[in-house]
C-alpha cells in the first residue's frame, strides 16, 4: 500500500518536497532529481515502512540508476499525501 501511495503522490512532482539534508546528500553522491523521481515513481519498498513519531509513514524505495548502481531515497509519506524526501543513497558501496 505505501508502495502504491508513494508512485501516485510522485507521479506529480510537485508532491515532493526535498530536505536540505537529501539536497546535500544528493549533491554529494551525485544523484540528481530526475533519478529521485524515477526512483519514486519506478521503485519498490526496501524492507518494512516504519511509523514515524508524527505518525506518518518512512520506507526506502531503490531502483537501479546509472547501469547497475543501485539507489535509495529514505521517504516520509506526510499526512497531506504529499512526500518528504530525507535523504538518498547509493546502496551499494563502492
Amino acid at each position: 500500500m505505501a508502495q502504491r501511495r508513494i508512485r501516485e503522490a510522485a507521479a506529480d512532482s510537485d508532491n515532493v518536497i526535498f530536505g536540505e539534508h537529501a539536497l546535500e546528500r544528493m549533491e554529494e553522491r551525485g544523484i540528481y532529481d530526475v533519478a529521485v523521481l524515477e526512483i519514486l515513481r519506478l521503485g519498490t519498498i526496501d524492507g518494512n515502512p516504519e511509523i514515524t513519531e508524527r505518525k506518518e509513514w518512512k520506507c526506502k524505495m531503490v531502483k537501479r540508476i546509472r547501469g547497475a548502481r543501485e539507489a535509495g531515497v529514505i521517504t516520509i509519506i506526510l499526512h497531506n499525501g504529499r512526500l518528504f524526501i530525507k535523504t538518498v543513497e547509493w546502496e551499494d558501496l563502492r
